[in-house]
């Protein structure tokens, strides 16, 4: 099996590159008309500069797979600020998109907790369904709407898992088609378990980004390995293979939390399961230390007996 690693947003190898600079709405309101405008140019500059440090640096690496941060663009989905930060960086959106093309990387966005369509209050399905589109946008402007994912949770159980999974059915259809195309879902560390995820993803057509972690913080009735074929057959016709998260926990006592690097001897099993399963594996490393963590993981298994390592972020496995 080939499996081929990514990693979150951040390049901690390289100095400052943090594509996520913020601003806040509190600070935004403080200013005047024109120098809200310079923020938002300035803070959104230097992230998509970040960005393409970012992308070079995985280019560099030979590191197959990247996730955006979605935190861009400032204010790009507060009520009040809603501004085109599409117009003024049209070249540097095409630059990402060629960046991504040319090193024939595998991309992908991951909104915060709060992007959710198991809700009862209007209001939050609206929210979740301007967040989703401000990725979407993103995507747009760089030219890969038709490449890249958008993946979320399933969301609350608000005390009937059932009545919020058909709010999910229905909810999810307040998105436009084409960014609900490009959605993926995640099983998680508290409420819907693979399972769960699992079903939901097969009744509405979506992809199921599973995450490792999350499994063994949050176990169904069934085995997950029984599951792994159905898990990855989600994937068929998105001309993908299979995508997962691993990352570790961080102690016993904080088990949801991710750790700073990924321990092989925690992952082993899980790889073994998925070879069984399918001939490439994209993985999306969830760790503190980023990039450094995806680096040190792959040395890792590439020191195991029959591992072969094949470019800076793959391995035949």
């Amino acid at each position: 099996m080939r499996i081929r690693f990514g990693f979150v947003s951040h390049t901690l190898s390289l100095w400052e590159a943090v594509p996520a600079k913020t601003l806040t709405f509190k600070r935004y309101s403080a200013m005047t008309k024109e120098e809200r405008e310079e923020k938002l140019l300035e803070v959104t500059a230097k992230n998509l500069y970040h960005t393409k440090r970012a992308l070079w640096f995985s280019r560099a690496a030979e590191i197959p797979l990247y996730r955006f941060s979605s935190s861009i663009v400032p204010l790009a989905t507060h009520p009040e600020v809603a501004w085109d930060f599409v117009t003024p960086f049209k070249k540097d959106w095409k630059e990402i998109g060629d960046l991504v093309r040319a090193g024939g990387q595998r991309i992908s966005f991951h909104p915060n907790q709060f992007t959710v369509f198991t809700s009862d209050k209007p209001h939050i399905t609206e929210n979740a369904v301007t967040d989703m589109v401000y990725h979407h946008k993103m995507l747009e402007a760089m030219g890969l709407e038709k490449e890249g994912f958008i993946n979320i949770h399933i969301g609350g159980a608000y005390g009937d898992k059932t009545s919020a999974l058909e709010r999910f059915h229905q909810n999810i259809y307040e998105m436009p088609d084409e960014v609900r195309k490009r959605m993926t879902i995640e099983n998680d560390d508290k409420t819907y378990t693979t399972s769960e995820t699992l079903l939901a993803a097969e009744q509405a057509g979506i992809p199921v980004m599973f995450d490792y972690h999350h499994e063994m913080a949050n176990p169904g009735k069934e085995d997950y390995e029984s599951l792994l074929p159905r898990l990855f057959q989600t994937w068929s016709g998105t001309g993908y293979p299979p995508k997962v998260h691993i990352s570790s926990p961080k102690s016993t006592e904080k088990y949801r939390a991710h750790a700073d690097f990924v321990d092989p001897e925690y992952a082993l099993p899980f790889l073994k399961a998925c070879k069984k399963e399918t001939d490439v594996l994209d993985v999306m490393i969830e760790a503190k230390e980023k990039d450094r963590a995806l680096l040190q993981i792959v040395e890792d298994l590439s020191a195991i007996r029959g591992v072969k390592r094949v470019r800076g972020g793959e391995i035949e496995f």
